[in-house]
């Protein structure tokens, strides 16, 4: 009975850890001031836009008619 044992201090173990994981990635996100939210969130939104132009444009010439089927 003693591995029942260690499987429940192991299990102890990895829930205790995980919110060690989870409370240093809520204080992580936490320490950004609103700009640096705004700023990163533009950037993003940017990349997205351009990637999706990149992925339309790749698109149509694929089809030198410009025609989508």
């Amino acid at each position: 009975m003693r591995w029942w044992k260690m499987l429940g201090l192991a299990g102890i173990a990895g829930v205790a850890a995980t919110g060690v994981v989870i409370a240093r990635a809520e204080r992580r996100r936490r320490a950004y001031t609103p700009e640096e939210i705004r700023t990163r969130l533009r950037a993003r939104v940017e990349a997205a836009a351009e990637a999706e132009s990149a992925s339309e444009s790749a698109s149509e010439s694929a089809q030198p008619d410009g025609r989508s089927s």
